[in-house]
């Protein structure tokens, strides 16, 4: 059997990007996203796009890219791996919203390969409510099951746990959010093929869509005041200290001299820090009781 190429990867991610933002452009109604074309000097480039100041979205990003070069030193000692070419593509987002009741959202899809034949599928969505309502996660993780049910039974219990210890900030001891999943280093060692890989990664990306609809509905008109705005803000702010502390993909980015821009796209518009800053309401103190790892939601 003929095995997905790099290229045919790449080609997909860009019409994902490309239906991701039109479907995200109908659903805020007024925004449209602006399109930034780079090249990286050591080969590839990629398309960032930005919208903001939008009714549903206050500043959110959606990213594609296919860069290729050396593998930095850095990264071949972090992965033990003889010196070699490497190629990565694949698309990323973040969603920061205008209502506090609107949660933030990520996914990030990802392929990566080297000259030396090793490649593997990364990824995963996930969801940062600032103010966490129950129902509402759980609607969110049975998108999460029932399209990693499609595939193997194992990915979504497997996928949540390490969502759960990915997104974890350990120096606030809490997780960033209510989780999702997230996977790395899928390749054809669990004796799934590159293609059934592929075609898991692929469903992913097409859940993202449904599932961030379901998420906003209810909300994206839910009256708010100035105290749920200042907490928000708050929880901006811890959502930006795991993104330059802890996560991967920001060190993957700036290690291999990727472009700034479109690496920290993933920042809030406005976040704030207070000094031991205490929840001021019942449902501030509740949404933080729900920050920890292993929550059964469904």
């Amino acid at each position: 059997m003929v095995e997905v190429t790099k290229e045919e990867i790449a080609e997909w991610f860009k019409g994902l990007q490309d239906s991701i933002c039109s479907s995200l452009e109908n659903l805020d109604g007024i925004s449209n996203f602006v399109e930034d074309k780079w090249r990286r000097a050591e080969g590839g480039g990629g398309r960032s796009r930005v919208i903001k100041d939008g009714d549903l979205i206050e500043k959110g990003g959606v990213n594609f890219s296919a860069v290729s070069g050396p593998t930095p030193i850095k990264i071949l000692n972090a992965l033990n791996l003889p010196e070699s070419e490497f190629f990565a593509t694949g698309v990323s987002i973040v969603l920061h919203p205008q209502n506090p009741w609107v949660p933030i959202i990520h996914m990030n899809v990802r392929y990566f390969e080297m000259s030396n034949g090793v490649w593997w599928f990364g990824g995963g969505i996930d969801l940062t409510p600032h103010y966490v309502i129950p129902e509402k996660a759980k609607a969110f993780h049975y998108y999460m099951k029932n399209t990693c049910d499609k595939h193997n039974s194992e990915f979504y219990p497997k996928f949540k746990e390490w969502a759960d210890d990915y997104f974890f900030v350990k120096h606030r001891n809490e997780t960033r959010g209510i989780g999702g999943i997230f996977f790395d280093r899928l390749n054809d060692n669990d004796g799934r093929s590159k293609s059934d890989q592929w075609h898991f990664v692929q469903d992913i990306g097409e859940t993202f869509i449904p599932a961030y609809t379901d998420a906003v509905r209810d909300l994206r008109n839910k009256k708010w005041n100035k105290e749920d705005k200042n907490w928000q803000k708050i929880r901006r702010g811890r959502y930006v200290e795991f993104n330059l502390v802890h996560d991967k993909g920001t060190k993957f980015g700036l290690d291999t001299n990727g472009r700034t821009e479109s690496i920290l796209m993933s920042m809030p518009p406005e976040a704030n820090w207070e000094y031991d800053h205490q929840p001021t309401n019942d449902l501030q103190k509740e949404t933080i009781k729900y920050l920890n790892k292993g929550l059964n939601w469904i």
